[in-house]
């Protein structure tokens, strides 16, 4: 059997496998997890907006590029000068933690491409940041209102990054620290120790009219009890407690009483007991 008009297909065969082991990085493409792809094709009208490429093993056609962008949490920390309400300067340190929206890997892809963050997240962070303290004093933002600084930037940035066109999630923002020059910093505490001072001086003073007022409703209580005891005590009826209190104590086992007699208002004479 003559073999040699075979001999076309192996060759053409070899030359397949080798021009798919010489493209294979152009063909063949694998998305780790906490990754995804982002396919641009470049005869068919750029990026592709509605496939995105989830994790595994993946073949594409050797003209068009596969773009892969971690999906993973990522953090920023930023540290920048903001003026307050008076125009006062303030140091502030902040940390964002986000992650691209998985299915509008495309769109941050179109817009800002790999270096979003640089692009896109630093920028507007530090936006938000100097937009929302600008409402604010320096006193507010370093101790009576810093918690509700922090959630303005906070839902801000958040409204801000996850809009149709940035689709960026953010997790959380914090305010890591708040540095003030010397002498306002120390001015804002001298002032919040006063105002301490002056709220434990209210306190006592307002314990003291309550003491106050207390004793003086005691007092009325107990002068109109014995108004009406005053009243209530006739002649007659201590005449009948006095005789009532005699015979109680003549009755008793350690007394011996003698009466001779009356004593002024007609009440008997105790002489003597034991």
């Amino acid at each position: 059997m003559d073999n040699r008009k075979f001999l076309p297909f192996i060759i053409v065969g070899i030359v397949a496998v080798v021009i798919v082991l010489y493209l294979s990085s152009e063909i063949f493409v694998t998305i780790k997890s906490g990754e995804r792809g982002v396919l641009y094709r470049r005869f068919q009208g750029g990026t592709d907006f509605e496939n995105i490429f989830t994790p595994g093993f993946h073949i594409k056609a050797p003209w068009n590029k596969i773009y892969i962008y971690s999906v993973r949490e990522n953090i920023v920390n930023e540290k920048m000068d903001v003026l307050d309400k008076n125009g006062l300067s303030i140091n502030v340190d902040v940390s964002v933690r986000f992650f691209p929206i998985y299915n509008k890997v495309a769109y941050l892809h179109e817009y800002f491409g790999p270096s979003y963050v640089d692009l896109l997240v630093k920028p507007e962070v530090r936006s938000t940041v100097r937009r929302v303290m600008g409402r604010f004093t320096a006193e507010e933002i370093y101790s009576t209102k810093r918690a509700e600084v922090e959630n303005d930037i906070t839902l801000e940035t958040e409204k801000t990054l996850k809009s149709d066109r940035n689709n960026i999630q953010m997790q959380a923002l914090l305010i890591r620290s708040i540095n003030l020059p010397d002498e306002i910093k120390n001015s804002i505490e001298l002032k919040l120790k006063q105002e301490q001072e002056a709220l434990a001086y209210q306190f006592r003073l307002d314990k003291e009219r309550s003491e106050a007022e207390r004793k003086r409703i005691e007092a009325e209580g107990i002068a109109r009890f014995n108004e009406i005891i005053n009243a209530s005590l006739t002649n007659q009826i201590l005449k009948q407690r006095g005789i009532e209190a005699t015979l109680d104590l003549a009755k008793s086992e350690n007394s011996k009483v003698v009466v001779i007699g009356s004593g002024k208002d007609g009440l008997p004479l105790i002489l003597g007991n034991n």
